[in-house]
Order: C-alpha cells, then sequence, then structure tokens
C-alpha cells in the first residue's frame, strides 16, 4: 500500500483537514506503517494495531498540546507517534539514536512519561489533573488509556478511589481487547468477559439507582416481584456496575474500531464532571489476520515477511537457545522431580518461555496477572505452607514488588526463588526495562542469597541449589543467547566462586553472562604478553572472600565485570568486604552500568558504549596494566 496521507501529518491538528473516507484510509496506512517496521526489527506490534482508530479519535476530540494523554502501558504508542508527527523517523523504531519504542518526552510534548510498566497512567492523570487545578489550567482535559491487562494492578484501584474522592474530572478509557500479552486472567477479567456481551450503558442518561428507587412499593406480594426486578435490571446493566458503584460514571462497552463511534462518545464525555469510564472493545491484531488470529506470539514478533496475501514468512532465527529457554527447561525438570516445586509469573508466562510447565503442570503454574507485589507475597505463602515457590518475572517488573520481597520473603526467611529474566541490558525495549537494578535491591536485603550463572552450564545447578535452600535466593540471566565455556565445571556452593584461570599480573572477576566474554578478553591479553587470569564469581551475596582476598593481594589489578549498575552492585560488595579486612583498593576497577539511565539500542552497541563487550574489557585491562606499570617505575 502507497502511504499519502500519513507523510502529510505535521501534527494532530492536520487530522482535522481529512474527511471520514480519508480517515478511514488513515487508519489502514498506520497499519501498513507497522508492517513495515516489523518486517526490519522485533518490535511490539498486536497491541498498536488495536489501537489505530482509538488514537485517531483521541487526537481529533482533544488538544494534547494542552489537554493530558497517558499510554498504559506505552508499548502501544506507534499510532500516536505517527499521528504527532514522527512519520519520518518512524523507521527508526527501537534503533539506537532513533524513536522510542515507548513514550518519550524527549522525542516530542505530546508524550509525558516514559510509561514502560503497566498500572500507573490513573495515578499520574490524576496527579496531573489534580497539578492543573492548582495552577490555574482547569481547561485542561486529563485522559488516560488503560488495558484490561494492567487493570488488575493494584496501584489502577488505589487511584480510582482517590480520583473519586477528588471528584476529579478525569477519563479513564479501558481497553478491553481480553489480552494482556497473554490471555487475562482472574475475576476481574470474568467480570470483563461478561460485560462484553452486556448493552451499551450510558451512565451520563441512566441513572440505576434513581431508576430502581422510583419504583413503588404495593404490598408484600409485589416486594418479590420488584426485588425480581431489580435484579434484572442489574444483570442488564452488569457491564457497568462494578464501575458505578466505585462512584466512575461508566459508559460503554462500545465498538473500539468503529471510529465515528468512538468519536461522538469521546465528544460526549469531554466536558463531563468527575471520573469517568468508557469501556472500549477492541481486537489485538487487528486488521492483520495473522496477528489477529495468534496475539500472543504477535505481540512482540521476530521480524517476518509478507506475501501478497499477508501470508507471514518468518526470518530465520538464532541457532542458540536463550537463558530464559534453559532455565524454563531447568524449572520443568525441577518440577518432575520435585512435587514441591511451584512456579509463579506476572503475566509474562509467553516472556518466560513457561508455556509447556502451562501444560504439563497445570495445578503448579500460577499467572497472576500484572500483579507483581501479589505474586511475591503468594508465594511467601506457599512457601510457608512447605512449597518450593519460584517467582520468574523480569527483573525491571520484580521492582513493583520490593516492599513484598522484604517484609513478606526475606524478613521471614522464606524458600523462595527468585528467577530473574531480562537482568542486564534489555537492548531497544530501552530504560523502562534495563533489567539493572536487581543487584543492588536484592544485596540489600538479609538471608537473601543472590547468584548469576556465568555461563550455560551454570543454570540447572544454580537452580537446584536455590530450591533446596531453606531461605531466599535469586538467579538473574539476560535476555540473550547463552553461552558455554568449556571447562571443568566447579560445582555450585554456597559463597563459593569459580576460578576459570589464575593470573599473575590481573585478574577479570565477572558476576554473571559476561563471564565468556572476560575469558575471551583474557585469552586475547594472553597473546599481548599479559597474564590476565578469570573468575567466575558466581555469587555477588555470600561474595567468595577467600578467591577475592587473594586475587586483590597476588594480582597488579583487579576489575569487576557486572551487567548491572555499579551503584551497590557485585563490585561495590568487593570493595565493601575489602574495607571491612583492611585491604587496599585502590588497584580495582569497577565495570558495569554507571549512574544514569541508559538509552535503547541492541544489546551488543549498549554494551560497546559502556566498555563491557570484549574489546572494552581488553582495553580496561590495558589501561590498569599501564597505570600499574607507570606507578611503579616511579618507585
Amino acid at each position: 500500500m502507497k502511504l499519502e496521507l500519513l507523510p502529510r501529518i505535521q501534527s494532530p491538528k492536520d487530522l482535522h483537514d481529512f474527511t471520514p473516507s480519508q480517515l478511514k484510509q488513515l487508519a489502514a496506512e498506520i497499519r501498513e506503517a507497522l508492517c513495515n517496521v516489523v518486517e526490519n526489527r522485533a518490535a511490539h506490534f498486536a497491541s498498536n494495531l488495536g489501537v489505530v482508530e482509538l488514537c485517531i479519535a483521541l487526537h481529533l476530540v482533544y488538544d494534547f498540546s494542552k489537554d493530558r494523554l497517558i499510554w498504559d502501558t506505552g508499548h502501544q504508542i506507534y499510532p500516536h507517534k505517527l499521528v504527532t508527527g514522527r512519520f519520518k523517523e518512524f523507521a527508526t523504531m527501537r534503533q539506537k539514536g532513533g524513536l522510542m519504542g515507548y513514550p518519550n518526552p524527549n522525542e516530542s510534548e505530546y508524550d509525558l512519561f516514559m510509561t514502560g510498566h503497566a498500572g500507573a497512567s490513573v495515578s499520574t492523570v490524576v496527579g496531573l489533573k489534580a497539578g492543573d487545578d492548582l495552577t490555574g489550567n482547569t481547561d485542561r482535559k486529563s485522559v488516560a488509556v488503560i488495558g484490561d491487562g494492567a487493570m488488575p494492578s493494584g496501584i489502577v484501584w488505589e487511584a480510582m478511589t482517590n480520583a473519586v474522592g477528588l471528584k476529579k474530572d478525569v477519563l479513564v478509557i479501558l481497553n478491553d481487547n481480553k489480552m494482556g500479552i497473554c490471555p487475562r486472567v482472574g475475576g476481574l477479567a470474568e467480570y470483563l468477559d461478561k460485560a462484553r456481551v452486556a448493552p451499551v450503558y450510558n451512565g451520563l442518561k441512566r441513572d440505576v439507582s434513581w431508576v430502581l428507587n422510583k419504583v413503588p412499593v404495593l404490598g408484600e406480594s409485589m416486594e418479590n416481584v420488584l426485588a425480581q426486578f431489580k435484579e434484572s435490571v442489574k444483570g442488564f446493566l452488569h457491564g457497568g456496575m462494578l464501575w458505578e458503584e466505585m462512584g466512575f460514571r461508566y459508559v460503554g462497552p462500545i465498538d473500539g474500531h468503529d471510529l465515528p463511534t468512538i468519536r461522538r462518545y469521546l465528544e460526549m464525555l469531554k466536558d463531563v464532571k468527575g471520573p469517568v469510564l468508557l469501556h472500549v472493545l477492541t481486537n489485538k491484531g487487528h486488521g492483520f489476520e495473522p496477528a489477529s488470529d495468534d496475539p500472543v506470539n504477535f505481540h512482540t514478533p521476530a521480524p517476518f515477511s509478507r506475501t501478497e496475501d499477508d501470508e507471514v514468512i518468518p526470518v530465520p532465527k538464532a541457532s542458540k537457545p536463550a537463558y530464559t529457554n534453559i532455565i524454563s527447561d531447568a524449572i520443568y525438570q525441577a518440577m518432575k522431580r520435585d512435587a514441591r516445586v511451584t512456579v509463579l509469573t506476572a503475566a509474562m508466562c509467553a516472556g518466560n518461555d513457561l508455556g509447556k510447565v502451562r501444560a504439563d503442570f497445570p495445578d503448579r503454574f500460577f499467572d497472576t496477572g500484572i500483579t507483581e507485589g501479589h505474586a511475591v507475597a503468594f508465594a511467601a505463602g506457599m512457601a510457608k505452607a512447605g512449597m518450593r515457590p519460584i517467582v520468574d518475572i523480569y527483573s525491571t517488573f520484580l521492582q513493583r514488588s520490593y516492599d513484598q520481597i522484604f517484609q513478606e520473603v526475606a524478613l521471614q526467611n522464606l524458600p523462595v526463588t527468585f528467577a530473574l529474566d531480562r537482568a542486564g541490558l534489555c537492548g531497544p525495549d530501552g530504560p523502562t526495562h534495563h533489567g539493572v537494578f536487581d543487584n543492588t535491591y536484592m544485596r540489600s536485603f538479609p538471608n537473601i542469597v543472590v547468584m548469576a550463572p556465568g555461563d550455560e552450564s551454570d543454570v540447572a545447578p544454580m537452580l537446584d541449589f536455590a530450591i533446596n535452600r531453606q531461605g531466599p535466593t535469586s538467579i538473574r540471566y539476560p535476555k540473550t543467547s547463552a553461552e558455554l565455556v568449556e571447562r571443568q565445571v566447579a560445582p555450585v556452593e554456597l559463597g563459593k566462586a569459580e576460578i576459570y584461570r589464575w593470573g599473575t599480573d590481573g585478574m577479570l572477576i565477572a558476576f554473571g553472562s559476561l563471564f565468556p566474554d572476560c575469558v575471551a578478553a583474557a585469552n586475547q591479553l594472553r597473546e599481548e604478553g599479559l597474564d590476565v587470569g578469570v573468575i567466575n564469581a558466581r555469587f555477588a551475596k555470600p561474595i567468595d572472600e577467600k578467591t577475592i582476598f587473594r586475587a586483590l593481594k597476588e594480582c597488579s589489578f583487579v576489575i569487576t565485570i557486572e551487567e548491572s549498575t555499579i551503584v551497590g552492585g557485585f563490585g561495590s560488595a568487593v570493595l565493601e568486604a575489602a574495607s571491612d579486612a583492611g585491604l587496599s583498593t585502590s588497584h580495582v576497577k569497577r565495570l558495569g552500568i554507571p549512574d544514569e539511565f541508559v538509552t535503547f539500542g541492541e544489546r551488543s552497541e549498549l554494551l560497546a558504549d559502556l566498555s563491557l563487550d570484549i574489546e572494552g574489557i581488553a582495553r580496561t585491562a590495558r589501561q590498569m596494566a599501564a597505570r600499574v606499570a607507570t606507578e611503579t617505575s616511579k618507585l
């Protein structure tokens, strides 16, 4: 399809120049642009296809150069970027230096927050509205678009309750597509399933309590009839009762792919006082049949090409399995061996490759939805009951359960295993998704053991070690293909590092999956005449003081390497232990994520920028060796 209208859009104001037929054409062009992006790189796809008409309608009704709009979760931001004048840069989506795959205030005034996690949109629009009212900008409108997958998040209900209490004029649009990344789960999901088939309810024109209370009481026998009548009316209006009882005006459900209808309802709601919820029904993947038929796999599909009939031809993937696949297999084997082992995830069954676990162990697999705090506290309860739960959640999302890790797990010293997927740099997903803080926040809690496999051979032994501990354990691993370092693998023992090779000139101490890169860098340095050793640390808490202190005493320089923040991370643990022991650390260099939010790009590009690739590690070692030589010559 030739894109004729999209290139003409410099701002949302240009939408008003289009006829209804042109707006329909624009929706088709936006979907074509989305397909073009995914043909070149992995990108969020099905969720964006589903909000095209909703996005156009919002920008036709509101002026978001002054009004407020928050997309929750921000991965459905692509159509918004196109209609806010970023078409020329759209081909750079998720490439280093290009457009971010989430809202980015540095790109446009139309992006207010980087929203990469689910659930906070209602809170932020209530805050925006409260702030605007206090500063005299009372004419500004505030709108949050939130998916049904994010609605169970506790913060959503906290915000909605507060919005009602404050009587703030906010519009919450529930984008109901029956999906998160995977199909939605839980009691709210069942409620929304019923609401989808309910007639459209307009909370502005029909006050249920008024109708029911005006029915006259005509005697005792008639009271039963009236009671039944009341229940039938409530059933008829099922879709809105929950929200109306909370204090929101409820409108819907309406067809989210009928642009004129959406536009008409948004116009009707624009000046309504108090909090309103508009229930919009959409189809994830709408307009591209393969994505609508399989929205799970097309949430963030690998690059593919299309035939004229929209048949998908996948681009061949790398042959090496990812750490995610390897730990999933290890979990599966552990569940076969030990009936106490359970798995909990927060709406990330597909992302964590747990489909086979869910299929073969349905009684011991629990998808809690996007409720990370609940998942951790739930796991604590299971552990107290004698089970061995594994909480399998992305590192960046586990942060949302910080208090439950502290109170319900660490404080109780319960045997919960945390499998932290996507720990490290998550490439094109960017700063909202980089899992770089878990070393620091996990290491701060008493009782928790903090581990990371150096390569593929460490994964299964570490998981077995964690499951059989009598306290909590964290295992982190990155979003990348797993490497294998040929060696006689040492057994996994509490607080014991693995010496790959000792060096007389210097030592590289790797915590986590950069261990193979350290081996490659050390081999390169040996060819240059520097005898540099490598240690696979395995543990950040407790660290192997015996081995690390030996390196500090015997080697002219020591470099710690981790794919996590150096503030409070593994390198900090080494410095703290050395300081407590009275050892000099002037010859120690820490490599890791600096005290800043790292941008997006391919993981290899970002590692190179941070001197965490093979060449960067080797270069740092050369610099350290040169500094030592200079200092020695001055003696």
